[in-house]
């Protein structure tokens, strides 16, 4: 160790700077923490997954697809009987093919409340390209020909029973008062079907699909 400093003042013995001049005499080097050396690092958490909401665009493009396809499917010319099983499954079975086709893009394991929501957001869709399909027919066939006598064939093209009062239903459609009770029901009851059994296939898909 230097006995004096370039000032030419004798150093104190293990001082760290000059008392004359203040010039430091070595480098210094804080001792590290020990409780700090110690401490593990840790991981960044990481984020949670995103809700299925309106706000998730792979939940919107995936429910808007399911619905497209739903749509299309369902509107396919079937005997009445028939129609109907097979609507009721497709409904059910686009719940479960929106939570398969989300989790198979996202990687996202959805419980079964989060594959409701999901159900339920391709049911509704579903409900909205529905409605606007059913208000363009509506308008094509009143501009071309009464909508009773639209009905009346179509009815007995899919095979009415013969205890169906057909004349009955179709002279509502012949009063607006009649036509347009008859459309908000329809509408009501398209909005449960569309929506109710996607919700449902959804949570059952969520189940279904549910890893170890």
């Amino acid at each position: 160790m230097q006995e004096y400093c370039t000032c030419g003042a004798k150093l104190v013995p293990e001082a760290r700077f000059c008392h004359k001049c203040g010039r430091p005499l070595f480098e210094w080097t804080p001792p590290e923490d020990p409780v700090e050396a110690s401490a593990p690092r840790l991981a960044p958490l990481a984020a949670p997954p995103p809700e299925i909401n309106f706000h998730n665009r792979t939940a919107v493009r995936t429910g808007f697809l399911v619905a497209l396809a739903t749509s299309v499917i369902i509107s396919l010319p079937m005997p009445m009987y028939l129609n109907l099983i097979w609507m009721l499954g497709w409904l059910t079975a686009s719940g479960f093919l929106a939570v398969y086709l989300y989790q198979r893009r996202t990687g996202q394991q959805l419980t079964a409340r989060q594959g409701a929501r999901m159900g339920w957001m391709a049911g509704l869709f579903s409900f909205a390209i529905t409605t606007i399909l059913f208000t363009a027919t509506v308008l094509a066939i009143s501009r071309r020909s009464s909508l009773a006598e639209f009905y009346r064939d179509r009815l007995t093209a899919q095979g009415a029973p013969a205890n169906l009062d057909v004349e009955q239903i179709l002279e509502m459609l012949e009063r607006p008062a009649g036509l347009a009770s008859l459309i908000l029901v329809s509408l009501v009851m398209m909005f449960l079907l569309l929506t109710l059994l996607p919700t449902l296939g959804g949570a059952m898909g969520a189940k279904v699909l549910e890893r170890d």
